[in-house]
């Protein structure tokens, strides 16, 4: 692709430059603000004790801090999850998560940013073989890491539950939408719900009688996080699949399946971690039907009916 030339650099008239469009997105917390090291550098003198801590930490960290959590950051400096976002917001950024991805612009090269194991001159084959075998570890890692009585717990939960509600935002949307599938298909009353409003509405009305469904791979996902926590004062049991490691989503979490996804937490779109959260869906659906055979396989057999009218 060519260079942009005059005509695509400057602006018409009444309309903004690109330089100002850029400044007015990241105003309005739509883009993460570049150079976030220069950044905490020139602010590190005029901040407060905790806040030029926490900056200290982030600029002598930088390349450990794209793989943490607020709130690891948090511990890790001796402040409050509120402190870390506050200098977050200090230096451009609406959260801590766009801190997260602007050091990484710093520190990484772009490609990183499809896949963390790519690099620009990987051929087609190089490309698969790298996507396959880190998609091969996440599932090793993450079998080595699941809590087997987590899962008896959950299972115990599900069965208990008169329904079962699934929260996801983004990319784990459609992981959420899957449980969901396959809960009905062994008789299990379940439903997804994957806007953040209707999220809040849902949860706030669930009670004990209920069993939530959280996954989200960062666990510090605004509104999910306040899903699980809404849906844990009504006094649902709240279930949660989310990465190894402190998160804001663990305060409100009865029972945690742990996925361990060796990718970076910076990228937009999750890659590895789908697969190891699709692996522990596929056990805990497995061990459900197992634990109330006779009612999951007369409903599987009925839905199979069903869905056999769909089908040439």
């Amino acid at each position: 692709m060519s260079a942009p030339g005059p005509r695509d650099t400057q602006s018409r008239p009444g309309e903004a430059s690109p330089a100002e469009a850029g400044a007015e997105k990241r105003k309005a917390g739509l883009a993460a603000p570049e150079g976030a090291l220069d950044r905490l550098r020139t602010l590190r003198a005029n901040l407060p004790p905790t806040a030029a801590r926490i900056a200290d930490f982030f600029v002598a960290n930088a390349a450990e801090v794209v793989h943490m959590s607020v709130t690891e950051v948090a511990e890790r400096t001796g402040a409050s999850e509120g402190s870390v976002i506050a200098l977050c917001q200090q230096i451009g950024a609406r959260g801590f998560q766009q801190v997260k991805i602007a050091l990484a612009r710093d520190l990484v090269q772009p490609v990183q940013f499809i896949h963390e194991d790519l690099v620009r001159t990987d051929d087609t084959g190089t490309v698969i073989e790298k996507v396959f075998r880190s998609d091969l570890q996440a599932l090793h890692d993450t079998m080595r890491v699941l809590d087997t009585p987590a899962m008896e717990a959950a299972v115990a939960a599900i069965l208990k539950a008169r329904r079962v509600e699934l929260y996801g935002i983004g990319s784990a949307a459609p992981i959420a939408e899957d449980a969901n599938y396959r809960l009905l298909r062994i008789g299990i009353e379940s439903k997804v719900v994957v806007d953040s409003h209707v999220q809040a509405i849902s949860a706030s009305l669930t009670g004990p009688d209920v069993a939530t469904l959280t996954i989200s791979h960062s666990g510090s996902t605004h509104e999910t996080v306040t899903a699980t926590k809404l849906a844990r004062e009504a006094g649902a049991t709240t279930i949660c699949i989310t990465n190894y490691g402190k998160s804001p989503l663990l305060a409100y979490a009865d029972i945690v399946l742990h996925t361990m996804a060796r990718e970076t937490q910076f990228r937009t779109e999750a890659m590895t971690s789908r697969i190891a959260q699709l692996a522990i869906i596929d056990a805990l659906i497995a061990c459900l039907s197992l634990a109330d055979y006779d009612r999951a396989l007369a409903t599987i057999g009925k839905t199979f009916d069903v869905l056999s009218s769909k089908r040439f």
